[in-house]
């Protein structure tokens, strides 16, 4: 898979921009604040319709702006695709697909496909369970955009569960345990089905991180991955139960897909609290590494990588190491010191307050 194409119009601090990335390394110059990772952030939003770096829709739009466009002609297998993105500073969105309007943001799923890299993906490895169950959800999107809707049905069953749980006031009404029964059925069965497809991922990946993580390390180690989800063991259903009144006296949710964590270790302990900095960002390095490989081999396309000022966060040896190690296919870069060592691009770009200087 690779971007051929990409108009911009409105889009952060871009009035209009035009760029023909290579179909290898495109390396984006600029200092910081000129608009390198915005470029990076378009093609990434036609992927996924979010922005990597977690920002609102309307912050997308040029400030001053009603209406922005990004617009990419990306090629996979031969085929062509004209994918049209409309985000408005206020009102609804509109997404085009060969000039045909999407009926559902979710039909986009698949048409491009992205892998990013960037400095904040230490989070990974130090953050909460919520940033390693959200590396495991969008990658099974990635590879079967049919994981998106169960996502969304169980975020939609949890949301009603909740209201029911704060307007029960802590008390277990016949009223309440009927409704309860109702949603924690519909959670049992959405919950089942993620968990399952989670562990089957987390299984695919664990070798493929350790094998990533030797490429990229300065020193091997022994890596493992795990999913911690203590409900699986007697099933969801009978969880739910058991922790109904628990459930209504905090009025929350304490059980479910929702409340698992993916564990990490390193040489046996856990990564989170107990590796290195310097192995923590191997490891955040290798589950990116990993994840891109497995969504290439179970789609058969190969998603583009944005690699967004990445190196600037990595010690020689690391950079070196990630450098002899990425993956083929397209890849976008950005830079705002030199090249590192060993960049060979196909074409650079220098960028200055939002215009694209080639």
């Amino acid at each position: 898979m690779r971007v051929t194409h990409l108009w911009l119009a409105d889009f952060r601090n871009y009035t209009a921009a035009e760029l023909e990335p290579a179909a290898g390394l495109t390396a984006i110059v600029g200092s910081n604040g000129e608009g390198k990772t915005n470029l990076l952030e378009a093609v990434g939003y036609l992927a996924t319709l979010a922005s990597f770096r977690g920002a609102p829709g309307e912050a997308l739009v040029r400030v001053g702006a009603q209406l922005a466009v990004v617009r990419a002609e990306v090629e996979r297998e031969d085929r062509r695709s004209l994918v049209e993105a409309e985000l408005r500073a206020v009102g609804r969105d509109r997404v085009l697909v060969n000039r045909q309007p999407l009926k559902r943001a979710r039909d986009l799923l698949g048409t491009v496909r992205t892998t990013v890299f960037s400095p904040d993906d230490l989070v990974l490895v130090k953050g909460g369970p919520a940033e390693r169950r959200r590396l495991v959800d969008d990658t099974l999107v990635a590879c079967a955009p049919r994981h998106d809707a169960t996502r969304a049905d169980l975020d939609r069953i949890l949301r009603q569960r909740t209201t029911l749980l704060k307007q029960a006031g802590g008390r277990l009404s016949p009223d309440v345990a009927a409704t309860l029964d109702v949603w924690d059925a519909k959670l049992a069965e959405v919950g089942e089905v993620l968990g399952q497809a989670r562990v089957k991922l987390i299984e695919r990946l664990e070798p493929v991180v350790a094998k990533a993580y030797d490429d990229v390390a300065t020193a091997a180690a022994q890596v493992t991955l795990s999913y911690e989800a203590p409900w699986r063991e007697g099933g969801l259903a009978a969880a739910l139960e058991a922790a109904r009144a628990d459930d209504v006296r905090r009025a929350v949710s304490t059980v479910g897909p929702h409340r698992d964590e993916l564990v990490l270790t390193v040489n046996g302990l856990p990564a989170r609290t107990h590796a290195s900095q310097g192995e923590q960002r191997s490891l955040a390095l290798a589950l990116r590494l990993a994840t891109h490989a497995v969504v290439t081999d179970i789609t058969g396309s190969t998603p583009v990588l944005l690699l967004d000022d990445v190196f600037s966060e990595l010690d020689p040896d690391r950079s070196a190491a990630l450098l002899s190690h990425l993956p083929p296919g397209q890849a976008l870069l950005t830079t705002a010191g030199p090249l590192p060592e060993g960049v060979r691009p196909e074409l650079v770009v220098r960028v200055r307050g939002g215009t694209i200087l080639e």
